[in-house]
C-alpha cells in the first residue's frame, strides 16, 4: 500500500555515519507518478533545518496509516523539480517491499571490490572493500598504514557489472569511523564528500544487481 499525496514521511539519510543516520527528517508527498514520489525538501525534525540531498543520496523511510501504523521502506533520491516549490524526486518503492517491520538497512551492499586510496598526505595504497553504498564505502586497511577519523581521501573504486563490463568510479571521502579487527587489520568507513551524480548512479546500479542475486 502506498502512501498518498500529501502524507508525511519520516526519514532518515544514510552519510556512512551512524550518528547522523539516527537523525529523522520530515517531509510531505507534494505528487506522484508511476515511477517516482515527489516531496517537499525534508526539515529536520525537532530543529527546523532544512535537509539538503543529492542525487544518489539513500533513504530510509516511514509513514503513518489508519490506527497509527508504520509502513517502511527504502529509497533514494532520483532527482530534483522545480515548481512553486522545489521538489526531491525519490524512486516509488515495490509496493511488496513496503513492510511494517521496520528496516534501518539502507541500499549497502557487501563486496570486495577494488579500491585505489590517496590520503591527503599523498600517501597512497590499495585495498578491497568490505561494503558499498551510494552514501559511502568501507575498506580493510592493513596495520602498517595509519589513518584516523576525519582524514580525507581521493578514491576510485573498480565496479563489475553482470554483464562484464567495468567502470573506474572516483570519488573523495572522508574517514567517519574506523573499527579494529583481531587480526591488526582495519575497517575503515567513509562517507562521500564529492561524487559526481553519474558516479554515484554507477555505484547504485552495481548495489541493485547485488541485491538481485541475494535474492535468487
Amino acid at each position: 500500500m502506498y502512501p498518498k499525496i500529501n502524507d508525511l514521511l519520516m526519514i532518515s539519510v544514510d552519510s556512512g555515519d551512524e550518528k547522523e543516520t539516527r537523525v529523522e527528517y520530515k517531509s510531505r508527498i507534494a505528487d506522484m507518478d508511476e515511477d517516482s514520489i515527489l516531496i517537499e525538501v525534508p526539515i529536520r525534525e525537532g530543529g527546523g533545518q532544512l535537509k539538503k540531498l543529492f542525487v544518489g543520496d539513500e533513504l530510509s523511510i516511514y509513514f503513518m496509516t489508519d490506527g497509527g501504523v508504520k509502513n517502511y521502506f527504502n529509497s533514494y533520491v532520483t532527482g530534483f523539480k522545480q515548481d512553486v516549490i522545489r521538489m526531491v524526486r525519490i524512486r516509488k518503492p515495490d509496493p511488496d517491499s513496503i513492510g511494517k517491520i521496520q528496516r534501518r538497512s539502507f541500499l549497502r551492499v557487501s563486496g570486495e571490490l577494488e579500491v585505489a586510496v590517496r590520503m591527503d598526505n599523498d600517501r597512497r595504497f590499495l585495498t578491497r572493500t568490505d561494503d558499498i553504498g551510494g552514501g559511502g564505502i568501507s575498506f580493510y586497511c592493513e596495520p602498517e598504514h595509519r589513518v584516523a577519523e576525519g582524514d580525507r581521501m581521493s578514491c576510485w573504486v573498480v565496479v563489475p557489472y553482470k554483464n562484464g563490463s567495468l567502470e573506474h568510479v572516483p570519488f573523495e571521502g572522508e574517514i567517519v569511523r574506523i573499527k579494529a579487527l583481531d587480526n591488526g587489520r582495519k575497517i575503515v568507513m567513509a562517507k562521500f564528500t564529492t561524487i559526481a551524480d553519474i558516479e554515484r548512479q554507477k555505484l547504485i546500479r552495481y548495489c541493485f544487481e547485488r541485491q538481485l542475486d541475494f535474492r535468487r
